[in-house]
């Protein structure tokens, strides 16, 4: 089991005597697989490093992203039996590419210099496994250099790639693996984009007129309301080239003065954009389900980094949820009558887990983790009045495919034109 960076490195916790203002939540179950000796995480395992070894982890003119990963991930904590694993794999790889050669080599002395080139996918993984053995296999040291380290570290720009980077990070601590780990760094490296100054450089960060008077902090549902009738995104298909301005005041808005109860509710906001707005046809928005899934991975990782980024990792969070929400025709979303009214007919968690395990859409990765985050909120936070749970039995029901309600436009990055 491998360190974990928030121990090692007590700088990141205290500068200049003060606190950095941090998440308080508990770790969620940390699975070993690459010590534990059982056939189910062993089965992970050896699947996980069989696609690390042969498959790209971006294909398809580089726009495509490998979710082997997270699917076989998803499958293992619910309880996927180790033949469920191979199964998954199977389907899995059918699509996927080879490794092809990058245009060249990555060092120690240049690697910043290739970030952003996603033709140099398998120089980044070369390039940060050998890191990784000159530090004879500690990833605790790996990632507080290159995830954590420097004026503008990587971690404050993993949100670009339709938040990808961001969910292989969550998968490699969740599951302890190094290899997974290596894929988010080199996911990271070739993803990273201009959108990293918004994090990085404080000149962007400013007061905003769009928040709340009296000084209380301002609510995400309500920032979304103001961002649908805003005028100024009207027929805007790269806001962050064409409406800049605009778009920072309500990034900005959202002070995070309360960091944990400001991510109960931005994960709450993230399950309503993916359940409020499914089409008549059952075909759920394909973006939104990133911003769900995305949180999912922000959940897993805030007990487990250093305190210093927590903030920054929901403002990122909030950062490519704002983009996609004006990019996806700004639907109206927190009307959660069709999921509070939903009979769930006595059904419960155990159905859930059925459906994403077994039923007809069990090799689709987007959906058994838009199950599972459903499941994760519901016991990080208490599902007093069964939303979370309504939502998961609606979603399993009645979902059919994947569709886009907007526009599939690149904004700088941020998400892929297709997927």
């Amino acid at each position: 089991m491998f360190s974990l960076p928030k121990i090692s490195v007590p700088s990141f916790l205290r500068v200049g005597g003060g606190s950095y203002p941090k998440v308080e939540l508990a770790s969620v179950e940390i699975h070993d697989i690459e010590t534990a000796a059982e056939k189910r995480p062993r089965t992970l395992k050896h699947l996980i490093k069989a696609n690390h070894a042969n498959y790209a982890i971006i294909y398809h003119d580089l726009h495509y992203h490998n979710h082997i990963p997270h699917h076989l991930g998803s499958a293992y904590i619910l309880g996927g039996t180790a033949e469920h694993l191979n199964k998954i794999y199977e389907k899995e790889t059918e699509e996927q590419e080879p490794w092809k050669d990058s245009p060249g080599e990555i060092s120690r002395d240049d690697w910043r210099d290739f970030l952003g080139k996603r033709e140099y996918q398998r120089a980044f993984i070369d390039f940060f496994e050998d890191q990784l053995v000159l530090t004879r296999y500690n990833l605790h040291e790996l990632l507080d250099e290159y995830l954590f380290g420097g004026k503008e570290p990587l971690i404050n720009c993993l949100v670009t790639g339709l938040n990808h980077p961001l969910i292989h990070l969550g998968y490699a601590y969740e599951l302890q693996s190094k290899t997974v780990a290596v894929e988010a760094l080199a996911l990271g490296a070739c993803f990273y984009s201009p959108i990293h100054k918004y994090i990085d450089d404080p000149k962007y960060t400013k007061p905003s007129l769009h928040r709340r008077a009296d000084g209380q902090r301002t609510h995400l549902l309500d920032l979304l309301d103001k961002v649908r009738e805003e005028k100024r995104f009207d027929g805007v298909h790269h806001v962050l080239e064409e409406r800049e301005e605009a778009f920072l005041e309500y990034w900005n808005a959202w002070d995070i003065v309360s960091p944990t109860e400001q991510f109960e509710e931005a994960q709450s906001v993230a399950a309503a954009l993916l359940m409020d707005t499914p089409p008549e046809d059952g075909k759920y928005d394909f973006l939104f389900v990133h911003v769900l899934t995305s949180s999912h991975a922000i959940r897993i990782l805030l007990p487990l980094v250093p305190a210093k980024f927590h903030v920054n990792l929901l403002r990122q969070w909030w950062l490519i949820t704002l983009a996609v929400y004006i990019g996806q025709t700004r639907p109206k979303v927190g009307q959660h009558n069709s999921v509070q009214g939903y009979d769930v007919k006595g059904r419960d968690w155990k159905y859930v887990v059925h459906k994403a395990l077994d039923g007809p859409h069990a090799t689709d990765p987007h959906y058994v983790k838009s199950l599972r985050s459903l499941k994760a909120c519901a016991e990080t936070w208490g599902d007093e009045n069964k939303y979370y749970l309504k939502a998961a039995i609606k979603f399993a029901d009645e979902f059919v495919d994947w569709g886009v309600i907007g526009t599939e436009e690149d904004a700088m990055g941020l998400y892929p034109v297709k997927q």
